[in-house]
């Protein structure tokens, strides 16, 4: 697995999975927890080792305690996981700690890899105690790096004007539907690495052709040239799927390098 190395020299690997409908039921995002987490333990079979969950996903338990019984060590796991941006979470600095303190019992973890604010924090005072908190626990070794969610530039700027640790990673969308080229443009300037949330989804019909045509000159599918273009510009991307042979293809992406040509018509998909 490729890895891409964070502005505290931590590296993060290039290609992670996606939590947010793992244990529930009918596989949706709002069905009800059903403890089925046979998903993510194929993916942990077939190789994935950065795992993305959130405290909103409502599964961080059954992600940490998948991973407590994968038998794999927990060094070799890089576990992110994100405080949501509501009062309940980040109202106070000790509501900020304690959620903290709720998600690495819940991830059944001694650290957490990444921890990210999930969405922009209205309130400038709520997101700078919020940051102090999550500061605080880099500073004691719990959390390795910290970051933030769908924040924009000017989210960014902010947070730079304040932060005594930047923004290691800024999660957001993109994919053919929203590249979001200009925040990951500001982002490569400002030494944050860009983690792309849904890679595959929002893709037409008709994009997923042309994209196929593109991959026929590698032997690949749509899905896995879009991922290769995102992983060639540094972006690291976190797929999810519920089929083990669509987990593998979906790493199946380091056999090959896509033209410049390819790469243009991609963009401008």
């Amino acid at each position: 697995m490729e890895k891409v190395a964070l502005a505290n020299g931590i590296e993060i690997p290039i290609v992670g999975t996606g939590t947010n409908t793992y244990g529930k039921e009918d596989n949706q995002y709002n069905g009800e927890l059903n403890g089925d987490f046979s998903a993510l333990e194929s993916a942990i079979e077939v190789g994935y080792r950065l795992i993305d969950t959130a405290i909103s996903y409502r599964n961080e338990a059954g992600v940490g305690k998948t991973v407590a019984e994968s038998g794999i060590p927990r060094e070799e796991f890089y576990l992110t996981t994100k405080i949501p941006a509501d009062d309940r979470y980040v109202g106070s600095k000790e509501s900020v700690e304690q959620t903290i303190l709720n998600s690495l019992e819940n991830l059944r973890t001694d650290y957490i890899d990444l921890y990210l604010i999930h969405h922009p924090i209205e309130s400038i005072e709520k997101l700078k105690h919020t940051w102090e908190v999550l500061e605080s626990f880099v500073d004691k070794g719990q959390i390795k790096s910290i970051g933030v969610s769908n924040f924009t530039v000017e989210m960014l700027e902010t947070i730079k004007g304040f932060a005594r640790i930047q923004p290691a990673v800024n999660q957001i969308q993109s994919n053919p539907h929203t590249w979001n080229d200009e925040v990951i443009e500001y982002m490569k300037n400002n030494n944050i690495v860009a983690e792309a949330w849904g890679p595959l989804s929002r893709v037409t019909d008709e994009q997923k052709a042309r994209l196929e045509q593109i991959g026929e000159n590698y032997g690949k599918n749509w899905g896995q040239v879009l991922l290769r273009y995102q992983i060639q510009r540094g972006v690291v991307v976190i797929p999810k799927s519920h089929n083990k042979e669509r987990q593998l293809s979906n790493l199946d992406i380091f056999d090959f390098d896509l033209t410049v040509e390819d790469t243009v018509i991609i963009k401008s998909l």
